[in-house]
């Protein structure tokens, strides 16, 4: 895991509901997998952002949303 991959990480699970966890953390390595071998795309990141987003903690949505929108804007179509 690289620096801004451990650093979204942790502000990630911070954010995720308890009983979500482990959901959270297969998902966000499988995330960054596809980032290390360069297939982390806008279509994928489409696709995974719902199931993302349905392990966060509800007053913390917000947050989420506001932070992997400000990392799409960088993804290419």
């Amino acid at each position: 895991m690289n620096q801004g991959q451990e650093l979204f990480y942790h502000f990630f699970m911070e954010r995720t509901a308890n009983d979500k966890k482990e959901d959270a953390r297969n998902l966000l390595e499988e995330c960054f997998a596809m980032q290390d071998a360069g297939s982390f795309d806008r279509n994928y990141f489409d696709t995974v952002l719902p199931h993302l987003l349905a392990l966060v903690k509800p007053e913390a949505l917000a947050d989420v949303k506001e932070a992997v929108n400000h990392f799409a804007s960088k993804l290419s179509l």
